[in-house]
């Protein structure tokens, strides 16, 4: 995640929970504020009520009363409006009307009383002897009427029991008595706990139910006793209606919201202004790192004004020229030592290790050719009779001859080897059987002249054979070798042509044999070049996979011989396939742990098919992708560096690894490593081989290793043998061996 977007997350994160804090602490004081104001104005309201309804509180059936309660709640800011009796008086003729057994209204109840279930009942004093009870105490000698023109019948107190507290039909047994007539009977009276009950549904027009459901506002209902001389006759209740809380609760968080939301659009704006104006150098520097990861060195300049990313900046310029400077070092030391490695200090041709890597690339490419040999006659003899300084003079005339010849054809190549001593060998590019004879009677002359310049009756003889597309080297410089012995037998300084005819292996059959194993997967793979770490060399990181094939007669056919068909009758992407397929199942049914290097052919991955095809099929083995290391020759990158370069990317994105083997700076030049992004390198034999005997050789790996350090390359070993060799390596601290 970038910095940018790390500085944006943190910041809203702050203000999310300053606003939180502020907006919860609002809300909540909002909240508190409109359930005491609410309840405030219940509680008055109710005393109002109470006030207004204590005159009439005597009729409790008074129709104003019900009007007085319902013109409040009419006001929609109460949920509920109740009036509830809290004195059940019950008048006696109330009672004779309700009993079946008595008629008329001239009965007097001498007797009452309920059931205990129903609680009980008794007798109302009337408000006349307590009047007269009151003025006997204060002495009054006046008479007063105190007699109370509505209180004609006599009255009950009916006190329910804790089950009837909220009324119910209750049956009062009663002995009314009518002059001299006495009867024993009861009444069902409905005792209503509520006498009037105004409600209004809660209404929340402007307030979302998520609104609601998410914050409760609790309004507790208040009460007003209302009293009938010294008893409490009824008590009004009144519960406020939360719509209005609610409407102004929400109110307030929504405007609080808004102005969050606009606040913290504002800053963001402000932010990324700020940001992007502060992180513009870190861009730079980032820039310039990936540039170092590439291998270009560019600087910052101008340095930012910010002191901290100056001084990094500043660091960063500095670590750049650094390792420019070290990676030119050691790149010239490479060049250096790849030249010295690679020609003969005394003639300046080529060495033995060349021929081999530029006999491959012809391989690789298909070219045609002819290879001569040619060998000083009795040098050692030569030796024998002369000083230091006329036996170089008289290999570097000879080799000057070599290195000098020329053909009229421009598309022909000339090279000339020493191979050891006296041998020497010389490869003809795209040269033909007659060119072929061109070039050997050119030397022919040359030798002649050399031999009247020294005095000798023959220089040297040349053997030339025919470039064997499906041959290997050794094979061809055993049929060169036999020209020039049939050369030797012609005459001083004379050469022999081997014709293209010569060729022991028919095309069509073996066109056939390579088409019909590649179909039929009549190929083994075997696993070679087990290489282990040098740190633990018991810790096995990686094996070649190897294939093996044979013709009919069950005889094993050279490698290089099946790919180069193969790549010739357009079978190689098909193999290719094949060999990974056989591959990925031999790992993932013995579960192995360690890399399998799987050895590619430019022609495979220069094909979009192909591409596709192995793209989809490690993405399919995910699993076991860090596992495959695909694998190229540096004489076959050398062929299309760019196109390798892309190859490097699409395995890379999916998940798995590059190692270029058998690697030789002369194909590859060191700079290019730097943007291959490879994940291993394996030197080729001829630079570990003996190097503890030759300087040079100890130099160039040494060289070789620093830089794969500093691009976080792994470089590895091939087949070290000699004792001597291993200890050197180990010393140089490669990452790995191969045995």
């Amino acid at each position: 995640m970038s910095l940018s977007k790390q500085l944006y997350i943190i910041i809203a994160f702050i203000f999310f929970i300053i606003f939180s804090g502020n907006f919860l602490i609002s809300v909540n004081n909002m909240k508190g504020y409109l359930e005491v104001e609410s309840s405030t104005k219940a509680q008055d309201t109710a005393t109002s009520i109470g006030m207004s309804l204590r005159p009439l509180i005597k009729d409790k059936e008074d129709a104003e009363i019900e009007s007085i309660i319902k013109a409040i709640s009419n006001s929609g800011f109460y949920k509920e409006i109740r009036l509830e009796d809290a004195d059940f008086i019950i008048k006696s003729n109330e009672l004779i009307k309700a009993s079946t057994d008595l008629d008329g209204e001239d009965w007097k109840i001498t007797k009452i009383s309920v059931d205990p279930k129903y609680g009980y009942v008794e007798k109302v004093e009337s408000d006349k002897q307590l009047n007269e009870q009151l003025l006997k105490l204060e002495d009054e000698e006046d008479e007063i009427d105190v007699s109370d023109p509505f209180d004609s019948d006599e009255k009950y107190r009916y006190v329910p029991s804790q089950l009837y507290k909220k009324g119910g039909n209750i049956t009062f047994d009663f002995t009314a008595q009518k002059g001299d007539k006495r009867v024993d009977t009861f009444a069902n009276i409905t005792i209503n706990k509520v006498l009037i009950k105004e409600t209004r549904n809660i209404k929340f027009e402007s307030v979302p139910q998520w609104f609601i459901r998410l914050i409760p506002i609790t309004l507790e209902e208040k009460r007003s006793e209302i009293s009938d001389g010294w008893n409490t006759s009824a008590i009004i209740y009144v519960s406020p209606n939360p719509g209005e809380a609610y409407a102004k609760l929400y109110e307030q968080a929504r405007n609080s919201i808004i102005y969050a939301i606009i606040a913290f659009a504002v800053s963001i704006v402000l932010l990324l202004i700020f940001v992007q104006f502060i992180l513009r150098p870190l861009k730079r520097i980032e820039g310039l790192a990936k540039d170092i990861a590439k291998g270009k060195f560019d600087v910052i300049d101008p340095l930012p004004w910010t002191t901290e990313i100056k001084n990094v900046s500043i660091a960063m310029n500095d670590m750049s020229r650094k390792i420019e400077a070290m990676i030119n070092k050691l790149t010239n030391n490479l060049a250096n030592l790849s030249k010295k490695l690679s020609e003969d200090e005394l003639t300046g041709l080529s060495l033995k290790q060349t021929l081999g890597t530029d006999i491959k690339q012809m391989f690789i490419k298909k070219e045609t050719g002819y290879i001569f040999d040619i060998r000083i006659d009795n040098l050692s003899g030569y030796v024998k009779t002369h000083t230091d300084n006329e036996i170089d003079d008289y290999i570097i005339n000879f080799a000057e001859k070599l290195k000098n010849v020329t053909i009229e054809e421009e598309d022909v190549e000339i090279k000339a080897y020493r191979i050891f001593g006296s041998e020497f060998l010389v490869v003809a590019k795209r040269c033909n059987y007659d060119c072929a004879r061109v070039i050997a009677s050119k030397l022919k002359r040359e030798f002649n002249h050399l031999s009247e310049k020294f005095e000798l009756n023959e220089i040297a003889h040349i053997g030339g054979t025919p470039f064997n597309e499906l041959g290997t080297l050794d094979e061809m410089r055993q049929a060169a070798n036999e020209a020039y012995e049939k050369a030797k037998l012609i005459g001083p300084n004379e050469y022999f042509i081997r014709d293209k005819n010569d060729l022991s292996r028919d095309m069509n059959a073996w066109r056939d044999l390579i088409t019909e194993i590649i179909d039929n997967n009549h190929f083994i793979v075997d696993f070679i070049n087990n290489t282990y770490m040098l740190k633990d060399e018991e810790n096995l990181i990686m094996q070649e996979a190897f294939t093996n094939a044979k013709d009919k007669e069950n005889n094993p056919i050279p490698i290089g011989s099946f790919i180069s068909i193969a790549e010739k009758y357009e079978k190689i992407i098909d193999f290719d396939k094949a060999v990974i397929s056989k591959i990925i199942d031999y790992i993932l049914i013995n579960n192995i742990k360690h890399d399998i290097c799987i050895n590619l052919s430019m022609d495979s991955i220069a094909n979009n098919t192909f591409i596709s095809w192995l793209e989809n099929t490690i993405n399919t083995n995910k699993e076991i992708s860090k596992q495959l290391v695909f694998s190229l020759s540096a004489y076959s990158v050398a062929k299309d560096m760019e196109l390798f370069k892309n190859f490097c990317e699409t395995v890379h994105n999916s998940n798995a690894k590059i190692i270029i083997k058998r690697f030789e700076s002369k194909f590859i030049p060191t700079e290019n490593l730097k943007t291959f992004n490879v994940d291993y390198i394996r030197l080729a034999r001829d630079y570990t081989s003996d190097m503890n005997k030759d300087r040079s050789k100890i130099e160039f790996v040494e060289s070789i290793n620093e830089l794969g350090n500093l691009l976080n390359i792994k470089v590895c070993a091939e087949a070290v043998k000699e004792e001597k060799d291993l200890e050197t390596v180990k010393k140089l601290k490669l990452f790995a061996i191969s045995r």
